[in-house]
């Protein structure tokens, strides 16, 4: 491979990688100082009856695992507002349904009393840094984040090699190059061999 060919994956794998990067260095550094960074949760908690009209077409599945039916979701959007994913499975039992909704910087969940149709829905939001953090962490973030991160993390190792090629091209007049490639190396092995107990 030509430097031209090198300097070309550098580049380009570098423009794609800039801004992931950048919130990537950001959150980890919040991450590292979570307990620092104080936040108040915002908590939405909807209390409502479920009309016997909807009510009366939930049917228990057979396995006591399945989303809401499509009517209950679309009454509930409809009149409150609250969006429930048809990816979202309940758990079902003679007495009620309990759906849990994870999201990135919070959560949520729904219980409804097959009964009386009592309802009950409570959203937590943490914040942005918190809806960061679980970004750079993956969590609750859903199938196109996880490959997202995947590729991003492919491009990322393109972007090194290309440099370390050429760092490698480069370094005859820079004679502080490689020196400083093994600081890159030796300080945080240092660090976890002094510092991080197991």
């Amino acid at each position: 491979m030509n430097l031209g060919s090198v300097r070309q994956w550098h580049w380009i794998s570098s423009a794609l990688c800039l801004v992931g990067m950048l919130l990537f260095a950001v959150t980890g550094i919040t991450l590292n100082h979570a307990a620092a960074i104080s936040t108040t949760p915002r908590i939405q908690t909807v209390e409502l009856t479920v009309p016997d009209s909807v009510l009366s077409g939930l049917v228990m599945p057979d396995d006591g695992a399945a989303p809401l039916p499509a009517e209950l979701r679309r009454w509930l959007k409809g009149e409150h507002g609250l969006s429930i994913g048809g990816d979202a499975v309940g758990e079902w039992d003679d007495i009620e349904v309990y759906v849990s909704l994870p999201r990135p910087g919070g959560d949520a969940w729904l219980s409804l009393d097959l009964d009386s149709g009592e309802l009950l829905y409570e959203r937590t939001d943490r914040g942005w840094i918190s809806y960061l953090n679980d970004l750079h962490k993956g969590r609750n973030t859903g199938l196109a984040w996880s490959w997202f991160i995947d590729l991003f993390a492919v491009a990322c190792v393109v972007f090194c090699l290309s440099g370390l090629v050429l760092l490698y091209r480069h370094a005859g007049p820079r004679p502080s190059t490689w020196p400083l490639v093994g600081l890159g190396l030796v300080i945080p092995l240092l660090l976890i061999i002094l510092f991080v107990h197991s």
